[in-house]
């Protein structure tokens, strides 16, 4: 994986940058919709390349495990061709899916004992077959095997968690370094910056993910209950010690002016449920500010979604249609919802991209901020 650092904010460290794949470039910086399952929920690869305008999507390791297992995808030829995706994928290694969901989980040095959320039986994850999962998966980009921390961790907690998180990361870049890729094209590991909310710990693990010197690099353990401010002010420091010249990546983040905000702090990658997942349960975000759809206010508004993005279901469909489908339980309400929610994210990222290249980012990220939070 290549990556070309293309512009450079004058008021603040937001960048525009390239990132060449075996399965294609990359802009940044990027939004990516999250496929957890090799599928992004209710929305289909058509609709993802041609509306959303999606460059990358992301899968997850421990459901793909799961569901369909490695053994298909082996089968398959990895992801890609299971799944008929041209363009990137990235997986995360599957640790906070693990930490989160699976019950009676047990930690160790060697790994993670844990039960399926699908049927209770009991796994073992380890830094080396999580890389190798991500080999069967063949996603572009794989993520180090990590533990994500609740909010609030006590220090101490913290500082365990993150020397463990060091310590597997070593063994997958060493397990990465004996084993080859599956298919044919070279995959690019990311390790995780954790470090909970202690500065000096955030300091420590960003010193130390950047001595090992990797195609780029996540920031974790964020976005998971702290405070909007706190995670602007970590990201921030975060960002301070991580290479210039690799893609940084802020798992789980956020909200639209929540990625505008990081992308000013010098973040170029981004992916979260929340476009998806609102979307189904009727909140748009749009050019405007954010819509309840279900709102009885939208019953008679015949306006379509948002004419402020190039998306054809978003400027094809009305407001009071999409309401009434949402009222009348409809598939397709949250199908519509979804697409537009993933295209405005898309749109804003790409517009982001134009002012940094065009030197006003700051001043247009400040003027849209506030319009992104209206609740219309």
């Amino acid at each position: 994986m290549e990556f070309e650092l293309q512009a450079q904010d004058s008021a603040s460290s937001a960048r525009a940058g390239k990132m060449t794949t075996a399965h294609g470039e990359i802009e940044t910086p990027i939004f990516m919709p999250v496929g957890t399952v090799g599928s992004v929920k209710a929305v289909t690869h058509e609709q993802l390349i041609k509306e959303v305008k999606a460059e990358i999507i992301l899968g997850n390791t421990y459901h793909l495990y799961l569901r369909p297992g490695t053994e298909v995808l082996k089968a398959a030829g990895g992801l890609h061709k299971f799944a008929g995706w041209p363009r990137p994928i990235l997986t995360d290694s599957g640790g906070y899916q693990v930490f989160s969901l699976a019950a009676n989980r047990k930690i160790k040095e060697e790994g993670v004992v844990f039960q399926s959320h699908i049927d209770g039986s009991r796994h073992l994850f380890t830094p080396e077959n999580v890389v190798d999962t991500q080999r069967a998966i063949g996603a572009d980009i794989i993520m180090a095997f990590d533990e994500c921390p609740p909010y609030p961790s006590e220090y101490t907690y913290a500082k365990n968690s993150m020397e463990l998180t060091h310590r597997w990361l070593a063994r997958c870049v060493k397990h990465m370094s004996d084993t080859e890729p599956l298919y044919g094209y070279d995959q690019a590991l990311f390790p995780i910056v954790q470090g909970s909310t202690y500065r000096d710990l955030r300091k420590i693990s960003a010193e130390f993910i950047a001595s090992m010197g990797a195609d780029g690099n996540a920031i974790g353990g964020l976005s998971v209950g702290e405070p909007e401010e706190m995670m602007y002010e970590l990201c921030a420091l975060t960002c301070e010690y991580l290479p210039q010249d690799k893609p940084r990546y802020l798992m789980g983040v956020g909200t639209p002016w929540n990625i505008l905000e990081n992308i000013s702090l010098g973040v170029d990658m981004f992916d979260c449920v929340m476009p998806t997942r609102n979307g189904r349960n009727g909140m748009l975000f749009t050019s405007k500010g954010v819509v309840n759809i279900r709102n009885k206010k939208w019953a008679t508004d015949f306006s379509v979604i948002d004419d402020g993005i190039d998306c054809y279901t978003s400027n094809y469909y009305s407001k009071g249609y999409l309401r009434h489908l949402f009222i009348a339980g409809e598939i397709l309400a949250m199908q519509i919802a979804s697409i537009h929610n993933l295209a405005f994210y898309l749109h804003l990222v790409k517009q982001a991209r134009e002012h940094i290249i065009a030197g006003d980012f700051t001043s247009w990220k400040n003027e849209m901020i506030p319009l992104l939070k209206t609740r219309l």
